[in-house]
């Protein structure tokens, strides 16, 4: 399924910025049969076992990790941009390729729960996945490991990390 995987991510050369090429995991979702091979594949792993809830990375890894969630039956939870969220939040600012952003988890939201596996749709240098654990980790919670569908091996993003990391493809 992996070589097949592959031919789905479509390239954006210059986007969002000059220099960029943005890996777009967004046509494999025109095959239903291929998004329910991945869903399966992600879902069958340790990292999901091992968690209370699943933590989705706003946007894309919204598609992926809800749908996890709903296979699994697993509570999500979700980190998303700026002036989304309502109610009180857990802010952190991080560093993009193409510059920088913030995300907010909901305090509430995270209280249930003692164990996350993170979901997002690609690893790229590991800005964003680092974020979100320095938030899980500050409130004194565990992360099982990271699920993601595309990771970009050479930025070496995974290297970041302290806990298990799972992809569907390396490029």
């Amino acid at each position: 399924m992996t070589e097949n995987l592959k031919d789905l991510v479509k390239d954006h050369i210059n986007f969002p910025k000059s220099g960029i090429i943005f890996k777009d995991i967004l046509p494999l979702l025109q095959y239903p049969d291929v998004f329910s091979k991945v869903i399966e594949e992600m879902s069958s792993s340790q990292i999901f076992k091992d968690a209370d809830a699943i933590l989705s990375i706003d946007a894309r890894g919204f598609i992926f990790g809800t749908a996890i969630s709903f296979y699994l039956s697993k509570p999500m939870i979700v980190a998303r941009k700026p002036g989304k969220l309502p109610g009180n939040l857990i802010n952190r600012s991080y560093d993009l390729e193409y510059g920088s952003n913030s995300l907010s988890i909901q305090v509430d939201a995270l209280k249930p729960y003692n164990s996350f596996a993170v979901v997002d749709d690609l690893l790229a240098t590991g800005g964003t996945i680092k974020c979100v654990s320095e938030m899980l980790k500050d409130s004194g919670k565990v992360i099982s490991g990271l699920s993601v569908v595309i990771e970009l091996g050479e930025l070496n993003g995974r290297d970041k990390f302290d806990f298990p990391v799972e992809s569907n493809i390396v490029l």
